[in-house]
This record gives structure tokens, C-alpha cells and sequence, in this order.
């Protein structure tokens, strides 16, 4: 089953917002992209990394799920040198049941961003 929502920005290519596969949702990378007005959020890392965190939020409701039920997470970035501070606003969206995760940083990014974000989540 395809997920999609207005509540996060519309797919830039051949792919959909999320995929529900038996129990498991996977959700594609989301960039800082406002889905009220198409416009990037670049300003700041922490304004980019909340707006991202809200996309994959957006997404997650459509689907009647909330972070809680995340088990897995990609973080790209553009440098390492970011990671502290996407790492403490991507926190704050969990209770303390953390997903597994891994971080990297890569050459480029949709846009010239500086943080995509992708999830598995499994509902209960």
C-alpha cells in the first residue's frame, strides 16, 4: 500500500512518500522541504533538521503511526561536522525507546541539503 500525504512535501522523482509492506512501513528520505510552499528550509542545520523530522512525522500520521514505532533510521549528511546538532533535535522527536540507526556522510544531497532522513517503522 502506497502512503502519501499533503502534509509532507510531494515526491521529487519516481518514488512514493512511503511504501506499507506487511507490518513494516518504509518511508523515503525526507530533505527540509515546507510542504505548505515547495520552499527548501536551508537557513540553519537545526532549522533543516526539524523540518525534516516533521515531514517523516506528517508521513508517519497518514500512515496512523507516530515515531514510537520506528525501528529503524538513516541519517545522511553533508559532513560529520553536523552531526551533534541534528542528533540532538532528531532525539527530541523520541520518548527513549531509540530505533536502531546509523549516520554517514555523503557527497551530495538532493538539492544541495544538508541533512535527508529515511525510516522503518513496524506497526504493533
Amino acid at each position: 500500500m502506497i502512503v502519501n500525504t499533503a502534509g509532507a512535501p510531494a515526491p521529487i522523482g519516481p518514488y512514493s512518500q512511503a511504501v506499507q509492506a506487511g507490518p513494516l512501513l518504509f518511508i523515503s528520505g525526507q530533505i527540509p522541504i515546507d510542504p505548505a510552499t515547495g520552499n527548501l528550509i536551508i537557513h540553519d542545520i537545526g532549522a533543516e533538521t526539524a523540518q525534516v523530522m516533521e515531514n517523516l512525522k506528517a508521513i508517519l500520521a497518514a500512515a496512523g503511526l507516530n515515531f514510537d514505532h520506528i525501528v529503524k533510521t538513516t541519517i545522511f549528511l553533508s559532513d560529520m561536522s553536523l552531526f551533534a546538532e541534528v542528533n540532538e533535535i532528531y532525539g527530541g522527536y523520541f520518548s527513549g525507546n531509540y530505533p536502531a540507526r546509523e549516520t554517514v556522510a555523503v557527497k551530495g544531497l538532493p538539492k544541495n541539503v544538508h541533512v535527508e532522513i529515511s525510516m522503518i517503522a513496524q506497526r504493533p
